[in-house]
């Protein structure tokens, strides 16, 4: 694979293979299993963390071509962790992000496929079989692919907090030092919204919302989102203003403007 056309063409077809296995679980009574700890304190969200077979066979599915057909590059996976992780090239894999909508019945979840180069996110992809849409980017540039046809994505201007839509899946995300911070965020904004996991983000890149923050992300919840929203024109950053690969707190904003301010309101919360 040399072009990006190739890489993308390949991406969606991890994407086929993922959403096939993915399909096959959702709204049945698939077993579901918790991989968080019984140690977790009883109010943090992370002490319930459901995984099912459709996470697990979603991710062979991917790593099984990644295999067989790009044997130099790396994988980081939810479900299967890290294999040649220092390589050039490394994909990584949510199979299922927003499993506890998955379990649930609701659509509003997605497999996230990225690729890093040389330790960067280069290109990205959001998919969700049951709707039938795929967001994707290359940093430089962001598509839709769905039931409204194909077409670039494109954040919109939103320069100011009170006019701007607010996405998080839950504060309950939030910890005791981040949780005041953010509510402030939330009073100051037009409109709020949870649940929504990945697809957020891609709400943001589709110019529908114009605020994501979260806390607590693992690489995988984000890597593949990065080229995406960049792509169409936004900016995803941590609380601090770093680069977002690994996860922790992060932020995402569709108009450079706004993401300035919010990053001055998120400096309050302690380190």
């Amino acid at each position: 694979m040399q072009s990006d056309q190739d890489i993308l063409a390949f991406i969606h077809r991890l994407a086929d293979a993922a959403g096939e296995v993915a399909i096959s679980g959702f709204r049945t009574s698939i077993q579901v299993d918790n991989k968080g700890s019984r140690d977790t304190p009883a109010d943090d969200v992370r002490r319930y963390d459901p995984v099912t077979e459709a996470d697990r066979g979603a991710e062979r599915a991917m790593r099984a071509l990644i295999e067989e057909h790009l044997p130099d590059h790396g994988i980081v996976g939810e479900e299967y962790g890290a294999h040649q992780s220092d390589a050039e090239h490394v994909w990584v894999l949510d199979p299922i992000d927003g499993t506890r909508s998955f379990i649930s019945g609701v659509p509003l979840w997605g497999t996230l496929i990225g690729l890093m180069r040389a330790g960067k996110p280069a290109f990205g992809m959001m998919a969700q079989p049951y709707i039938g849409e795929r967001f994707f980017g290359t940093g430089k540039q962001a598509w839709y692919r769905g039931p409204h046809g194909e077409g670039k994505l494109s954040t919109r201007a939103c320069a100011n907090l009170s006019d701007a839509v607010l996405f998080t899946t839950t504060p309950a995300l939030f910890d005791a030092n981040e949780r005041p911070v953010y509510d402030a965020i939330e009073r100051a904004a037009r409109l709020a919204r949870y649940g929504t996991d990945c697809y957020g983000y891609c709400m943001l890149a589709a110019g529908q919302a114009d605020l994501v923050i979260e806390s607590g992300l693992q690489n995988y919840d984000v890597v593949a989102l990065v080229p995406i929203i960049e792509g169409a024109g936004g900016v995803i950053t941590t609380w601090t203003g770093g680069p977002a690969t690994d996860g922790g707190r992060i932020v995402a904003s569709g108009d450079p403007a706004l993401h300035e301010i919010v990053l001055r309101d998120l400096a309050k919360c302690p380190a």
